[in-house]
């Protein structure tokens, strides 16, 4: 079996997560109902909340998206928390990962937006796929 060196796997950027993440202004506990995140959604005009627990460790993003099925019957929002929905959920990039790495990542679970956490699972921003392949776009490859 032959293995390649990681330098020949990925391109060395040296660019890290830190380097392109944003900062996330829209958070949701994860015992809210559908209903108050839709309400966010809406109120904030904004496509997806990082969903934490209630230590406000990250638990995932929802989207408008994913909240259609729940949406579709009014008495079902009333109910149902955030944490029972199918959202995306870890593991999450990390400030330190290659921008490289987790653009391929990325790409492979068709993410358009990934939190990024630190090491106690608190979340410090987001990445999203358009920043990351921009970046990588035009930096220099090393």
């Amino acid at each position: 079996m032959t293995t390649c060196p990681p330098q020949s796997v990925r391109p060395g950027h040296g660019l890290t997560v830190a380097d392109a993440m944003d900062p996330c202004d829209y958070r949701i506990a994860d015992d809210r109902t559908v209903d108050q995140a839709d309400d966010m959604l809406r109120g904030a005009d904004t496509e997806y909340l990082l969903v934490c627990d209630h230590d406000g460790r990250c638990e995932g993003l929802v989207t408008r998206t994913g909240l259609h099925p729940f949406l579709a019957r009014s008495w079902y929002t009333e109910r149902t928390a955030i944490s029972a929905t199918a959202h995306q959920r870890g593991p999450f990039a990390w400030p330190t990962m290659g921008l490289a790495l987790a653009a391929l990542a990325m790409r492979i679970k068709h993410l358009a937006v990934w939190p990024v956490v630190d090491e106690d699972g608190y979340i410090l921003g987001v990445l999203t796929a358009d920043r990351a392949t921009g970046l990588l776009a035009v930096a220099p490859a090393q």
